[in-house]
């Protein structure tokens, strides 16, 4: 399972569709996003994942945590959000 990425400028449709398929195939899926503007999309992308997962049945939450990662040589400190069923 890849982590999905998430932007400022990305669609938090496209990433809860994203979202909602890596739980239905994998069991869970983890979001990670760096700065005030894609901590924002993908908080919206997860309340949108919710509703798609709940017309197949499924209630899911989500877990979030801080990591570190290298971007560009630089370490920087990114919120990672787990969604898993209930």
């Amino acid at each position: 399972m890849q982590v999905l990425k998430v932007s400022a400028r990305s669609r938090s449709t496209a990433v809860a569709g994203a979202i909602a398929g890596a739980v239905r195939e994998h069991g869970r899926a983890e979001v990670q996003a760096i700065g005030a503007g894609a901590v924002n999309q993908a908080a919206k992308a997860v309340a949108i994942a919710r509703d798609y997962l709940a017309l197949d049945g499924l209630d899911v939450i989500c877990i979030p945590a801080f990591v570190s990662v290298n971007v560009q040589d630089q370490e920087r400190t990114a919120l990672k959000l787990t969604i898993e069923p209930r």
